[in-house]
């Protein structure tokens, strides 16, 4: 940090920028952009509590495994993890935006194995808050992991067909990342995006709302101002399950002729890229054991694996494991299978529950989509 080297620092920024090809997109925010778009501290980003020992991390990484070991046909513990960071942020640019912003992070994992030999099944359960004091307790984290293990003994490949599908809470989330994916505007502006001709048109079913809110307290990606110092503000990406608009940083918002949507991210390595903040789908009214109930026959999905979507035209395929349903109730724990269908198709026809987590950064309940392509046995 010695001044020498930030200034050795900047001239090798400026040689390099020099020998870059120039892009007519690329610049920083007019004055009258930027700014934030709340205060800081209204956000509560970080805990003011001190930092912890890591002798009390240790303890509870220790409870967690002691739990996860507890529970009957647990063999061995993979990994209990318990973790805090503190780090300040400070941005400044040429055209006199100045914002600084502090935050905390406390993390809270395990990892337990059940059975042995081929027959071995894992399984995990964690939790992630900025203020420490809002962690679950790490037994209950450890129980869970350990049960949860416990209960894909056994699992074989379910049966070949179209079938309904309930993606539970814990993976529900990666549909509405996808279509995040898709609304980014640099993959708009390129033309790689199943999306790009859809603005104003429905892409979810219209009992549903999808709401970006980066000013929500205690909340992974609340901030007051984006990587380019525009400040943020909460918005409806989808109204009533219509497409309203695009995740814009400056450049991609200059290159489609947009006003930018102050949804810039960077990092120490990279320029500013579009990103979403904390987004909350509406949620339904029935618990994930109704939509079981209403699902009758098909696929309970606890976990995914690996990732095949067509940017261009929203095709889907991606391993799973869960749980087989029959009549409504789990039957037997599944593995070793594909899930394929349509992204927009689907996302047009799934069915929320009530059962999101509200502290998350994406805040999305489990989903039940009809008439998938499952590849089991």
């Amino acid at each position: 940090m010695r001044p020498a080297a930030i200034a050795a620092l900047a001239e090798r920024a400026v040689a390099m920028a020099r020998e870059a090809p120039e892009d007519p997109h690329a610049g920083l925010a007019e004055p009258g952009q930027t700014g934030a778009g709340c205060d800081p501290a209204a956000l509560e980003l970080a805990d003011p509590a001190p930092e912890p020992a890591p002798s009390d991390l240790q303890e509870a990484a220790l409870a967690a495994e002691a739990a996860a070991l507890a529970v009957a046909g647990v063999t061995q513990v993979q990994s209990a993890r318990a973790a805090w960071s503190r780090r300040t942020i400070r941005m400044a640019a040429s055209n006199g935006f100045s914002g600084t912003l502090s935050r905390t992070d406390s993390a809270l994992s395990c990892t337990a194995i059940a059975g042995s030999g081929t027959a071995m099944q894992r399984d995990s359960d964690g939790d992630g808050r900025i203020f420490r004091a809002d962690l679950r307790d790490p037994r209950e984290i450890g129980q869970r992991a350990g049960e949860r293990a416990v209960a894909m003994l056994g699992a074989r490949k379910p049966p070949t067909g179209a079938f309904p599908v309930l993606f539970d809470e814990r993976v529900a989330a990666t549909l509405i990342g996808h279509l995040l994916a898709a609304a980014n505007g640099a993959a708009v502006a390129r033309g790689a995006s199943w999306l790009r001709d859809r603005l104003g048109e429905p892409v979810l079913p219209d009992t549903l709302s999808l709401i970006e809110d980066p000013h929500r307290p205690r909340a992974a990606a609340s901030r007051p101002f984006d990587a380019e110092g525009l400040p943020t503000r909460a918005r409806a990406l989808i109204d009533g399950g219509v497409l309203t608009g695009w995740l814009l940083d400056l450049a991609s918002a200059r290159q489609l002729g947009l006003a930018p949507t102050a949804n810039a991210r960077r990092g120490p390595s990279a320029p500013p890229s579009p990103a979403a903040w904390n987004v909350a789908l509406s949620q339904g009214a029935q618990s994930r054991e109704d939509l079981l109930r209403e699902m009758g026959t098909g696929l309970l999905v606890t976990s995914l694996i690996g990732s095949t979507i067509n940017p261009n035209t929203g095709d889907y395929s991606r391993g799973a494991a869960g749980f087989w349903v029959e009549r409504g109730e789990i039957a037997y724990p599944v593995q070793e299978c594909t899930i394929a269908g349509s992204l927009p198709r689907m996302l047009r026809a799934m069915t929320p529950a009530n059962d999101a987590r509200p502290w998350l950064s994406r805040v999305v309940p489990s989903l039940l989509v009809e008439g998938l392509t499952l590849a089991g046995d």
